[in-house]
């Protein structure tokens, strides 16, 4: 009888090589999501410099058209309206309205209209970074001017440009207020506190337990784009970061930077550096507010967020790990003196004495603790409430790609204190709202409160007093 031959069987060991020889083809071409940075780059740094101010001018005239089409970037001042140093406030409702609708009636809509027609204003989604896909420390181009003059210390990126103009961001230098010496007012005078002079302007008013902190502070240290490596963004290598190259003089200049704890890359959040100005009645720290303590923040800043929340990479570039019991908490006593700015129309309990107040800014007053809904979060005297709040403003767009961000759900955001609020533009954690006008018209949309225009126009003079 005739058997029949059996099939042919391919030997175990050629059949795993196809196999593997077929994965790694998919993963060329399309490869793993993974939540660490290469560590050994797979291209010289001089070859990624020269693509990357290639490609520059092309990535910052995306984001500047992106900006043009949100906002009026016009620079035109509120009359009489200063921050606490001197700078002119930027005036008016700065995000474009979509075709067809006015504030109005924009904010007699519901959330499901407003998804529907598409009509939510694209100055109110979610800011991405300058090169979201890229991120990293992005510095004004006057703070990067000064430290260069003061240091010698070259913060420019090869790759980028800070975005925003100038004339949305806060007071340069930033005058410094004390808790411990009110009566000395600024006490900057009028400089950039920096490595070279924190000594001659603080010795005298501080602790030498707090001046050994603001001279941590005010000390570079490596960070992820600012290192000696090959992988870093600065043409030369770079001695680091310092605490108050963002924090400018115990403040802000609005330094932008994505946030670490947030993987893929498209979800994470640009921030807009707050500020450290009465950071000792704040309780919740860190872009997911895990950290409970202005000392866990600080330890925190120097060995995660420098390296985008990377240990793997923080090691290669130079990690400083700072000693808690001496270092760190000598930092933490500095940042919590650094008082809000003078409020003179605000009595002991945070509000409007009537006396000195103006007929506009005691109606404000009203919208605030009433139809505004703002004291719901933000309570005096220092309005805010320490806590998390999630304004679900994804109920009014579609998820969308956004210049490399991915704009959907931005989930639970910390309530920052409102003193001294007219010193620290741009506004929400991402820097998308220009002005205060933009933040009560957002406001007005997201919760709902049908404000009229006179009504908007009271809570911006009664917020211009915190």
């Amino acid at each position: 009888m005739r058997q029949t031959p059996l099939p042919r069987l391919w030997p175990l060991w050629l059949i795993s090589i196809s196999v593997l020889g077929i994965s790694c083809m998919a993963l060329a071409d399309d490869p793993p999501a993974t939540s660490y940075a290469p560590v050994t780059p797979s291209d010289s740094f001089a070859n990624v410099k020269k693509r990357m101010e290639g490609d520059k001018g092309g990535v910052m005239k995306r984001q500047n058209s992106l900006l043009a089409e949100r906002y009026d970037l016009s620079n035109k001042a509120a009359q009489g309206v200063t921050m606490s140093g001197g700078k002119a406030v930027q005036a008016g409702v700065r995000a474009k309205l979509p075709s067809g609708v006015s504030w109005d009636q924009l904010g007699g809509m519901s959330a499901e209209q407003i998804k529907e027609r598409g009509a939510f204003p694209l100055g109110f989604l979610p800011l991405p970074h300058p090169n979201h896909p890229e991120g990293g420390m992005l510095f004004p181009q006057f703070h990067i001017d000064a430290v260069k003059k003061a240091e010698q210390r070259d913060l420019t990126r090869f790759d980028l440009d800070y975005d925003l103009p100038a004339h949305f961001l806060p007071d340069f230098p930033a005058p410094i207020f004390l808790t411990t010496r009110p009566d000395l007012g600024d006490v900057s005078k009028g400089q950039l506190v920096t490595i070279n002079n924190y000594y001659e302007l603080f010795n005298g008013l501080l602790n030498p337990k707090q001046l050994e902190g603001l001279r941590l502070l005010v000390t570079p240290f490596p960070q992820q784009q600012f290192n000696q490596t090959e992988d870093r963004r600065s043409a030369l290598p770079s001695r680091g970061v310092a605490c108050l190259d963002c924090h400018a003089n115990g403040h802000t200049n609005a330094a932008t930077h994505l946030v670490g704890d947030i993987r893929p890359q498209q979800f994470r959040h640009r921030i807009d550096t707050p500020p450290l100005r009465g950071v000792n009645i704040q309780r919740l720290f860190g872009s997911q507010r895990a950290l409970k303590t202005v000392e866990d923040f600080t330890e925190f800043e120097q060995r995660a967020a420098y390296f985008d929340g990377d240990p793997v990479i923080a090691t290669k570039k130079g990690i400083n790990i700072l000693d808690r019991g001496h270092q760190v908490h000598a930092m933490g006593e500095f940042q919590a003196i650094l008082d809000f700015p003078p409020a003179p129309k605000l009595d002991v309990f945070g509000r409007l004495d009537p006396a000195k107040a103006t007929e506009p800014e005691k109606r404000g007053e009203a919208l605030f603790f009433g139809k505004a809904k703002c004291s719901g979060c933000h309570t005096p005297p220092y309005y805010t409430d320490n806590s998390m709040h999630n304004l679900q403003v994804e109920r009014f767009f579609k998820p969308q790609m956004i210049n490399g961000r991915f704009a959907s759900a931005d989930g639970p955001i910390k309530t920052f204190p409102l003193r001294g609020i007219k010193d620290s533009p741009p506004y929400l954690h991402d820097g998308r709202l220009l002005t205060l006008e933009d933040s009560v018209e957002f406001f007005n949309i997201v919760l709902q409160t049908r404000l009229q225009q006179q009504e908007k126009d009271d809570l911006v003079a009664f917020l211009r007093q915190l």
